[in-house]
């Protein structure tokens, strides 16, 4: 008597993935997903690399402060403020802030309307030493809006939020569908470069190799933006999972996790690599996997674009 039942579902999975109708299923909901969030991930891949350098990028922008060398007395607040005026006639004083030393240039803001001049002032001579504006810095800061909120506030930082969810499960999906088979997963590790393979299956082994290798570093990116926007609903989450108590306030394991959730976000505490003691090697590098696996996202949109492009697009056109 032969055994006439077939492979079991699990079977199935494990070598013919490719068949499953669930698989198909997910690579639709994959593939929209990335076409619809495709220049957010573009957008917030990029600018998240940078601003692992955000300390160093502010420090960089910061101008050196302006020393005076003459020997002469410093002069008092009312006559930098006189010289101020009469250097921008029809301009009210709106700032005056001196340098915690008596070296350090005097800073005065001058307001007409909806002008503002920012200049230095050498605090012994009273001199017009150079312009007070921090491009730089105000370029740090606003790329720091940009990613958090889009410069929108609260509104951009729930919708950043909102898309971050979606990204996770572009991750999850993408995990499922990459999945080859027993027979074949681990020459989907890397890419072929055997000859006669044409640069169209080379996009997919590239899309594929970047997403296997940095599924959890985004995964973590995502989850942990989900969080730095919503943190509010974490924090409930949290109570709710681990009450506290007089025995574990202050020590709960809900907390921990959620600390170290924001932190892997950005690879660093307070500008020092995870798993670093202090500025150096160690430090330099973690911060440089976190900027380079940073640049994953931006990649797989690149890929999946152009993998896209040539199979649906470009024969939508030739169709019409």
């Amino acid at each position: 008597m032969t055994d006439t039942k077939g492979p079991s579902l699990i079977q199935r999975w494990l070598y013919h993935p490719q068949r499953q109708a669930l698989r198909k299923a997910l690579f639709q909901i994959h593939l929209w997903c990335g076409i619809c969030l495709g220049l957010y991930i573009f957008f917030i891949s990029i600018t998240g690399s940078v601003l692992v350098y955000r300390n160093e990028l502010y420090v960089a922008a910061t101008p050196n402060p302006l020393i005076a060398e003459t020997p002469a007395a410093v002069l008092d607040d009312a006559v930098l403020q006189a010289r101020a005026s009469q250097n921008n006639p029809g301009y009210e004083l709106g700032r005056f802030v001196r340098a915690s030393n008596d070296e350090g240039a005097t800073e005065i803001w001058l307001i007409r309307g909806e002008n503002t001049i920012k200049r230095f002032y050498d605090p012994r001579t009273g001199e017009d030493v150079g312009s007070a504006e921090r491009l730089g810095q105000n370029a740090v800061i606003t790329l720091i809006s940009l990613h958090e909120s889009f410069m929108a506030g609260e509104t951009g930082r729930k919708l950043n939020g909102i898309a971050a969810l979606f990204v996770v499960l572009l991750v999850l999906t993408g995990l499922v569908i990459w999945w080859p088979g027993m027979k074949r997963w681990r020459r989907s590790l890397y890419m072929h470069r055997a000859p006669g393979i044409k640069w169209k299956r080379s996009i997919w082994d590239l899309h594929s190799m970047i997403g296997i290798w940095t599924a959890l570093f985004i995964l973590i990116f995502a989850v942990s933006g989900v969080y730095l926007c919503f943190p509010d609903i974490f924090h409930e989450l949290g109570d709710r999972l681990q009450p506290i108590t007089d025995d574990n306030a202050g020590q709960r394991f809900v907390d921990r996790a959620l600390y170290w959730l924001a932190f892997l976000h950005f690879g660093r505490i307070n500008g020092i690599g995870l798993i670093c003691d202090g500025p150096g090697l160690c430090d330099q590098s973690v911060k440089a996997l976190w900027a380079v696996v940073g640049l994953a996202p931006a990649m797989m949109f690149v890929t999946g674009s152009t993998m896209w492009w040539n199979r649906v697009l470009s024969r939508w056109l030739h169709r019409h």
